[in-house]
């Protein structure tokens, strides 16, 4: 089943520190992000991009997130070529990443495959987000522009909560969208089981396909 919001981009962010400034993270309070509430998130993200040495960032649209599906890419091979992306333009020596795949070193390995360049190490964990500020701090600044586009869109649709599908703000506003509009959000992942479900109760005279032309 693939995990993650229903609604709204993916957001992922890299940030460079030199070894030196490290302590910096610590000092300001960094930590895991899904820890911080979003006026925190926001502050410390402000505070990281004026002092890191560089950072890099990419959005990936629902559409593209759907896209992928029709070249029969998995969501953690997006995920990885968005990270080789971040990485190809950082080129930073040492790598820490949050482990996507279920088996840390395959991930690492995976990313090391698509870098056009070769760093000294790659740390590839799962939850480093609580284990590495400098994962911490890329998290912090992927989550917080994230909250910021959610925002955008909530001010332009309507209220409907965080985007994820264990959110039922998000599923009611899902629901009431295709079963008034009679199509799915641009902003809402197809792919995604959760829109899938709610196409099938109330489209039934509809194929699942007719939407992703």
């Amino acid at each position: 089943m693939l995990k993650g919001p229903v609604l709204g981009p993916m957001v992922l962010c890299g940030v460079c520190f030199r070894l030196k400034d490290l302590d910096f993270l610590s000092q300001i309070g960094v930590k895991d992000s899904k820890k911080l509430s979003p006026k925190k998130r926001s502050e410390l993200a402000i505070k990281i991009k004026n002092f890191c040495y560089s950072h890099e960032i990419q959005i990936v649209s629902a559409q593209e997130i759907d896209q992928r599906t029709k070249s029969r890419i998995s969501m953690n091979r997006l995920e990885e070529l968005k990270i080789a992306c971040i990485l190809n333009k950082l080129r930073p020596d040492i790598i820490f990443i949050d482990a996507a795949d279920v088996n840390e070193g395959r991930f690492g390995a995976s990313i090391s495959n698509l870098l056009e360049y070769t760093p000294k190490k790659i740390i590839s964990k799962h939850k480093a987000d609580d284990l590495y500020p400098i994962v911490s701090a890329s998290s912090i600044i992927a989550k917080d522009l994230r909250d910021k586009l959610i925002r955008d869109l909530i001010n332009k649709h309507g209220d409907f909560g965080s985007g994820y599908p264990s959110d039922p703000k998000s599923i009611e506003f899902l629901r009431n969208w295709i079963k008034s509009k009679k199509n799915i959000p641009y902003f809402a992942r197809k792919s995604w089981e959760t829109t899938k479900k709610i196409l099938n109760e109330e489209i039934n005279n509809k194929k699942i396909t007719d939407y992703f032309h």
